[in-house]
């Protein structure tokens, strides 16, 4: 919901160490591969009830998405970086939930099973539209720099990112958070329904 307006401040922040990096030969696809290692990490973590330590790495995981991002920009950009984040960006946020169901399956196995069906539902929209309006050169004006069509909704990476991190330092009360974001997910989903089944009734012709 406010992706767009953090963007600014998160290249100011994450441009000086992506320039120093890339001078150095390091390449945005590595930094992606290596913040989903530690994702991973961080799921399996929190799976056996190190949420401090599934915290650690959900931030660095985090981390690493800002810094593969401008270490392209300070480069070359790529389809196969653009690829590469957005799919194992989509796998991450699907499984980390899935370590809190691991790691008590009689409370939070449920829950988690709600919110990652919500997290199916924001994701096959977003990527559902996007493809569409790649076909039909539309453009997201607030966020030009992105690798595909990238639309917002109720429930963006912010709020992803604050849920995920709410989840750590408050296990106990997983089941609450889930199904209160799953709910928000939803109805991200249904806008983007709405919004992709509106715009695309139209002529492509009429979005010349």
């Amino acid at each position: 919901m406010i992706d767009a307006r953090l963007l600014p401040l998160q290249r100011r922040l994450m441009d000086p160490p992506a320039r120093w990096l890339a001078a150095r030969g390091v390449r945005a696809d590595q930094i992606t591969l290596a913040g989903f290692a530690v994702g991973l990490l961080a799921v399996a973590a929190a799976a056996t009830g190190l949420f401090l330590l599934a915290l650690l790495g959900l931030l660095l995981n985090r981390l690493a998405d800002g810094l593969d991002g401008a270490i392209a920009r300070a480069g070359t950009a790529t389809d196969r970086g653009a690829f590469l984040d957005i799919a194992l960006d989509f796998v991450f946020y699907a499984l980390f939930p899935l370590g809190f169901a691991l790691a008590d399956p009689a409370q939070n196995a449920l829950p988690a099973a709600i919110l990652i069906a919500s997290f199916v539902g924001t994701g096959s929209s977003f990527l559902a539209f996007s493809v569409i309006a790649e076909r039909r050169g539309l453009t997201a004006a607030d966020y030009p720099s992105k690798g595909i069509y990238y639309l917002g909704g109720l429930t963006e990476g912010f709020e992803t990112i604050a849920v995920l991190v709410a989840f750590c330092l408050f296990p106990t009360a997983f089941p609450t958070l889930a199904y209160l974001f799953a709910a928000a997910c939803f109805v991200t989903m249904g806008t983007r329904w709405l919004m992709g089944y509106r715009l695309f009734s139209s002529d492509p012709q009429d979005d010349a």
